[in-house]
């Protein structure tokens, strides 16, 4: 089966690629928002309350970043917001290369239709996915790099994982300060300073 086969808009109806994520799932959770969005959120992967609710970001973590977004003029109706992998690891460890593999043309499809003006990542997880090499994201969050994806250029902005700023109180402004930067590079909420798309470049 195709990627265009399994999938139904922007939406996964089926897949089987990786054995122990099909036996840890409940479903298929897929991303969220709308299909025109010019803010693209991606995670790492489904938790235990993003796979029991089908919906990305909707516990604690979710809290957290819907409370951001109020910050900077946004709202999650917004933005769309996905994952690297779209079924949950087991133990909620984090997903190997091979299962980011086996679902990046999913990502990619998404993203190719979405054509956002910015992708946020997460975590480090899909700041390393999308970016292909090691990233010290506490450090470089907020900063922006253009990459290809799928061939197509891309500008990537990275953010520290919501739930990091739950551990460490340090990390809240580094996070609200990738989120305004966010809104300011695709024009959007209320982080509006005059800034152009190639601001950074």
């Amino acid at each position: 089966m195709d990627e265009s086969e399994a999938m139904d808009g922007l939406c996964v109806t089926e897949c089987t690629r990786c054995p122990k994520l099909v036996d840890s799932r409940s479903r298929i959770v897929n991303g969220a928002g709308p299909e025109d969005a010019d803010l693209l959120f991606v995670g790492e992967g489904p938790g235990a309350n993003e796979d029991e609710q089908g919906e990305p970001f909707v516990g604690r973590s979710g809290t957290v970043l819907d409370d951001g977004l109020r910050t900077v003029g946004l709202d999650r109706t917004d933005i769309r917001i996905t994952n690297c992998v779209r079924c949950r690891p087991p133990e909620n460890r984090d997903p190997t290369k091979d299962e980011l593999a086996n679902c990046r043309g999913y990502l990619e499809t998404e993203i190719d239709r979405l054509d956002p003006d910015v992708i946020v990542t997460l975590g480090k997880v899909p700041s390393e996915h999308l970016l292909g090499r090691s990233v010290a994201v506490t450090k470089e969050a907020g900063s922006l790099e253009e990459v290809r994806i799928n061939g197509t250029p891309q500008r990537v902005l990275l953010c520290v994982h919501p739930a990091a700023t739950l551990y460490d109180r340090s990390q809240e402004e580094t996070f609200e300060n990738a989120l305004e930067r966010a809104a300011e590079l695709a024009d959007v909420g209320d982080g509006d300073s005059g800034q152009t798309r190639l601001d950074g470049f």
